[in-house]
């Protein structure tokens, strides 16, 4: 297992990281998939282009047997033979190479896509270092690159001393044959290599596919404290967010308290929940919220109103519907009009008796009426 500082690559790649390594080129590839592709490709092709190339072929031979004796000994004579006989086959081979090619590209692109990055190819310290060199050579990755190229060769050895088997008294035989016939008999003789080549090494690639898909997840494996760091990159410091977060509750709380002493009344539940109010008596605009807590800082919302005198009242059902349906600033809901008026007019009655401009309000109802979907 792959360490880095002491720590075992145990994680999966994220997918920042597969985008990092896919930018410098590091893609999952199998050269066998390739191979076997083209060859396949090629065959295929071979077989389209048999039937044109057979032709040409027999052509050809026939004509070089056939020369004239003065034919032999005139350059210009023999350059114009080669080059009539070059032509017939000339399509019919760049035929089966176009396949070959564009094969070798598909066979590239099938597994890790289309990539182009200048970071594979730049010039790198270790790629030049003997000592890297040497440590590739004997790494398990080139004792595995050994084993297919063993594998491959033991393929094609096996395949051709087969189909030599098989095939051996036919191949004598094709010296006895016109030479026409002797010539469809090799090509169909070298199609049958390309047939079962093709097939033995589909084998191959059905292992080394998986495997290097394997390879190269195993390559792209993380550390946890790889993982954690990546996600503080991406996401942020947990800790340092979290500190963010605190500062800008104490700096939203501290302009909060600062509203408290202009509010018109304190709403608790009555220890849990508080709640301060202000209505602009000019407009008509509707009561808003200018404070709002639960237990530290709803104690910290009445010791506040009582240093600046702001009357609290105690109605539990009013103060939980406006802290769970109304944000610091925002108007209460419509449906809380009526039971906040009950208050309001109660803090003015109690006001003016204070002044003695009238008389003292009678007490509010134990239980204000709510609506039953604005109830907590």
């Amino acid at each position: 297992m792959a360490e880095k500082d002491g720590q075992e690559q145990t994680e999966d790649a994220t997918e920042k990281k597969l985008t990092q390594a896919r930018e410098k080129g590091q893609v999952v590839r199998s050269k066998e998939l390739a191979t076997t592709l083209v060859l396949t490709a090629s065959g295929a092709a071979f077989l389209a282009f048999g039937d044109a190339l057979a032709r040409a072929l027999v052509t050809n031979m026939t004509r070089l047997f056939q020369l004239k004796r003065e034919e032999v000994f005139s350059p210009d004579a023999l350059l114009e033979i080669v080059s009539v006989s070059v032509k017939p086959l000339f399509w019919p081979l760049f035929g089966i190479m176009i396949v070959g090619f564009f094969a070798g590209i598909i066979g590239n692109i099938l597994m890790g896509g289309m990539v182009f990055s200048g970071e594979s190819i730049r010039p790198k310290a270790s790629k030049m270092s003997p000592k890297a060199g040497l440590k590739r050579m004997m790494g398990p990755q080139a004792m595995v690159e050994l084993i297919k190229s063993i594998a491959k060769v033991a393929v094609v050895v096996t395949i051709a001393l087969l189909v030599l088997k098989v095939q051996f008294l036919q191949i004598m035989e094709f010296s006895l044959q016109p030479l026409h016939i002797s010539i469809i008999q090799s090509l169909n003789f070298l199609t049958d290599i390309f047939i079962w080549l093709c097939a033995s090494l589909i084998i191959i690639v059905a292992i080394d596919v998986p495997y290097q898909y394997w390879k190269h997840a195993k390559e792209l494996r993380m550390t946890k404290q790889e993982v954690k760091d990546e996600m503080k990159d991406v996401n942020g410091n947990p800790q340092l967010k979290s500190k963010i977060r605190q500062m800008q509750m104490e700096v939203s709380q501290r302009r909060m308290m600062g509203d408290v002493p202009d509010a018109d009344v304190i709403i608790t539940n009555p220890t849990h929940y508080s709640v301060a109010l202000k209505y602009e008596k000019t407009g008509n605009a509707a009561p808003k919220v200018v404070a709002k807590g639960v237990d530290q800082v709803a104690f910290r919302i009445r010791e506040m109103a009582k240093e600046h005198k702001v009357p609290i009242l105690e109605s539990a059902a009013l103060t939980r519907a406006i802290y769970h349906t109304t944000e610091i600033d925002d108007p209460i809901p419509e449906g809380l009009f009526t039971a906040v008026a009950q208050i309001l007019a109660y803090v003015y009655q109690l006001e003016q008796f204070k002044q003695r401009k009238g008389n003292r309000p009678k007490p509010l109802p134990k239980i204000i009426d709510i609506p039953d979907d604005l109830k907590y």
